[in-house]
């Protein structure tokens, strides 16, 4: 999403966590805070947020256990979030003002940083692509299905949550590969999309209540790389099919459940 301006350079307008929720956020789980635009110290620079991407794991940040990759956000700080920022001040040898770069400044207008969480972005036509089919999903896609899930032509990849920022990168490498492509994702528009634009050999509904059969259907020889992103119903709907030696990359599923549903896996899933 992009970010409009602060209504004047003094000041900084962030969103902080105000409550943890239980099930869906809310905006009552949130509060919007005014404070003054930070001034960087020696070694830092001041940041203003052009673009920030919102993306799933944040919901468990939100959570007082958060998973063992991030800390949990402590009540009443910014929400944290991937960036693309223009450098506003610099007193960092590395950078200039005007810079373009990656950060992970979160929900707010300004922030500082000493460099270290930044990457020069030169000059982008779109600079929001660092942070989709640039950044950190589409290496999400790119490095989980060719280095564990290795696609060959003529497989069967399964990719669920397929037209999200991950799962519609994953979907069209794979048939780069050569390999016919079985999308799930959320709803009739979201599987017509995933066929018509993205390419997808075929898409079902999630909400279908029989998944488990059109799946089958749509998969008869079975499954040879599942992209798992999101477990649950999904999940147990792959899980039979899975070929001898199919190779599972669990991208979006809490480790918990990954661990509980890896001993019902067929030998030689790699998960």
């Amino acid at each position: 999403m992009s970010l409009g301006h602060a209504t004047t350079a003094r000041i900084n307008r962030r969103i902080v966590l105000a409550a943890r929720p239980r099930g869906l956020p809310t905006p009552a789980h949130f509060r919007l805070e005014e404070g003054p635009v930070p001034e960087p110290g020696e070694g830092q620079v001041l940041l203003r947020t052009l673009h920030l991407s919102l993306d799933p794991y944040m919901r468990q940040l939100m959570d007082e256990v958060a998973p063992v990759y991030a800390a949990s956000v402590p009540l009443g700080a910014p929400m944290p979030g991937g960036t693309v920022n223009r450098v506003v001040a610099s007193r960092h040898p590395q950078f200039s003002a005007g810079d373009l770069v990656l950060g992970n400044a979160g929900w707010q207008d300004y922030a500082l940083s000493d460099g270290q969480d930044l990457q020069p972005l030169g000059q982008m036509a779109q600079p929001s692509l660092a942070l989709g089919g640039l950044g950190m999903p589409a290496f999400t896609a790119h490095v989980g299905l060719l280095d564990i899930g290795q696609p060959q032509a003529g497989d069967t990849v399964v990719v669920a949550a397929a037209t999200g920022a991950v799962g519609s990168v994953v979907g069209q490498i794979a048939r780069l590969k050569g390999a016919r492509v079985v999308g799930i994702a959320g709803g009739a528009d979201k599987c017509r999309h995933a066929v018509q634009v993205l390419g997808f050999d075929a898409c079902l509904d999630r909400h279908d209540p029989k998944l488990a059969e059109q799946l089958a259907a749509a998969c008869p020889e079975g499954i040879d790389v599942y992209f798992e992103n999101v477990g649950g119903a999904v999940f147990d709907a792959v899980l039979p099919l899975l070929n001898i030696g199919a190779r599972v990359r669990c991208a979006g599923t809490s480790p918990t459940t990954t661990r509980r549903r890896r001993r019902r896996a067929p030998t030689g899933c790699r998960c």
